[in-house]
């Protein structure tokens, strides 16, 4: 049995076929599901320069929530459809840098695990531990791969997805002027939220100012999204966080950079409630099983994937500077950060 008989990296072969020379797709990882193998890709295109700002796009980081792959996927296919005519769109991708990785947990997605083969949750792989308590279980742990929300073993190497994605945000993202990072999920509540870091400690990231402002523009331009933006700290600390390891790596590869690394927790309970007999499905709680909601799921995110292109490339015009800045910062604080704030008054 081949690689190609995942369906999400069959459609990726086709999309990177129907984008030819215009893209540029190389494997960045291979893992091992029981006898098969599968490649871990990463798909870029745009302006390579690293003074440019970029966007990358992830999905498929947990086996289970296959909604996040297909977002990815279909934005990819979305902006390969429109690189034949749209004039628009090349002059963008001259100032800019995109990069896509729809599936990076590919054994995940083969067994219909949220672990990869190694029973990793990648998500909580990272080597940053929470300062704080964290939820049983839900926050990491490392009792052993028979549980879930497992870290791996102590001390360990990092699995070779996580190390596959951080290796592609270092050298595609980091270090760039600004860079926002869209890591697509699904499971968590009846709206779509947008996380930002921390998840490790409820102390504020320092940039707040720009996460607030870019709030600010997308409610300005899409005054009836369904987005909620806030870190994720709001809702639960967890170990070992991707982002929040990525995050930090940026301090220290490039201080001055602006890095947002957002995860899109996409809503499932409000599938599950508008069919019930998701329930009985493993799948069916992290992903919409009735075709027409699958459609109108990835329409409505096509576009918040395009918007945060756009505000990546056009960052410098609405980025808060000086005394807009700090104006910002008190914002997002009291937005975020309220109980926080009164405690330490």
């Amino acid at each position: 049995m081949t690689d190609t008989e995942l369906p999400e990296l069959v459609e990726l072969q086709r999309i990177v076929a129907r984008g030819g020379p215009l893209l540029q797709c190389r494997q960045v990882g291979e893992v091992q599901a029981w006898e098969r193998r599968f490649p871990v890709h990463v798909v870029t295109l745009g302006n390579p320069d690293p003074a440019l700002p970029a966007v990358g796009y992830f999905g498929g980081v947990h086996g289970l929530e296959r909604i996040g792959a297909e977002v990815v996927l279909a934005g990819l296919r979305s902006l390969v459809g429109r690189l034949a005519w749209d004039a628009l769109l090349h002059r963008q991708l001259e100032s800019m840098r995109l990069v896509f990785m729809p599936i990076v947990n590919p054994g995940g997605l083969w067994r219909g695990t949220r672990a990869n083969p190694q029973g990793v949750d990648l998500m909580r792989n990272a080597p940053v531990d929470a300062t704080d308590p964290v939820p049983f279980l839900v926050g990491g742990q490392r009792l052993g791969a028979g549980l879930p929300w497992y870290r791996g073993p102590a001390g360990a190497p990092m699995q070779a997805e996580s190390r596959a994605l951080c290796e592609v945000v270092e050298a595609e993202l980091l270090g760039r002027p600004f860079a926002i990072a869209l890591d697509c999920h699904s499971g968590f509540g009846l709206h779509d939220r947008l996380w930002f870091p921390f998840a490790h400690t409820a102390r504020p990231i320092a940039h707040l100012p720009e996460l607030q402002a870019l709030g600010a523009v997308l409610d300005e331009t899409h005054a009836q999204h369904r987005y909620v933006l806030e870190p994720q700290s709001r809702q639960y600390l967890a170990h070992g966080d991707l982002w929040d390891h990525l995050y930090l790596r940026a301090a220290d590869v490039a201080p001055q950079q602006v890095f947002l690394p957002l995860t899109l927790e996409m809503g499932s309970w409000l599938w599950v409630k508008k069919n019930p007999r998701q329930l009985f499905s493993r799948h069916g709680i992290f992903n919409p099983l009735i075709q027409h909601r699958q459609q109108r799921v990835l329409r409505r995110h096509l576009v918040f994937l395009d918007f945060v292109a756009r505000a990546a490339c056009s960052h410098e015009r609405w980025r808060p500077a000086g005394a807009a800045r700090e104006q910002a910062r008190e914002q997002a604080l009291q937005r975020w950060y309220r109980r926080e704030v009164r405690a330490g008054a």
